[in-house]
């Protein structure tokens, strides 16, 4: 009897051990993982932009980025003023754990129709885990290297579940657009810790400047 108890309770330490690996990884490692994956994307943009690859959207011919890969940064200043997260083309597992995700076939950066973007709220980097912090009003300043893109945010954060798809439609029908615009969605899990349901907001396109006109108003302190 003695050594079935002993058993069991050893049995017990060890699940209980790897729950707290388990949860240790997910908190802290995954989180190192990231913060070292989207500083490292961003860092390749800049060493990319500095020897003048970048092209401005305005006249190039609309075209999808490679699966995968960074081609924009972001920055929200109600987030933090060190707040900035490279933008990812697709949005699958493995792209949301090295950035922000751009959903492919929604509009391209700055152009007609809707620019929708997903994060995660925890885990990898939690990079939108303040996301319930953003109000009407607040910019949302994106860079392609060439241009800078200020949004300013009109509705949200609006909470909804994960089937409700038309969010990131072209005119999404719950912002209170009537038109065709230059719009932009950002989605994120709620709860903090869960996925049941979805928080949106939606933005329009403010302004525009080149990068050689210096930061936009929205990021000076």
């Amino acid at each position: 009897m003695r050594v079935i108890v002993r058993t069991v309770s050893e049995l017990c330490i060890t699940v209980g051990a790897l729950i707290v690996l388990f949860v240790a990884y997910v908190l802290f490692w995954t989180g190192v993982r990231a913060d070292s994956a989207m500083n490292d994307q961003i860092d390749q943009l800049h060493r990319q932009w500095s020897k003048g690859s970048a092209r401005p959207v305005a006249v190039t011919k609309p075209e999808r980025h490679r699966y995968g890969s960074a081609f924009a940064i972001m920055y929200i200043p109600r987030l933090g003023f060190t707040w900035n997260k490279p933008v990812l083309e697709g949005t699958g597992r493995d792209v949301l754990a090295r950035g922000l995700a751009h959903y492919r076939g929604t509009a391209r950066l700055g152009q007609t129709g809707n620019f929708a973007v997903a994060g995660h709220r925890r885990t990898y980097g939690d990079p939108f885990l303040d996301f319930p912090k953003l109000r009407p009003g607040d910019a949302v300043v994106l860079t392609d290297g060439t241009t800078w893109f200020t949004y300013r945010i009109d509705k949200g954060p609006y909470k909804t579940v994960p089937t409700d798809v038309e969010v990131i439609d072209p005119v999404p029908r719950k912002s209170g657009y009537t038109r065709p615009g230059r719009y932009l969605t950002l989605t994120t899990c709620d709860p903090e810790w869960g996925h049941s349901h979805r928080l949106i907001v939606w933005a329009h396109l403010d302004s525009t400047q080149s990068v050689e006109a210096g930061e936009p108003a929205a990021l000076r302190r």
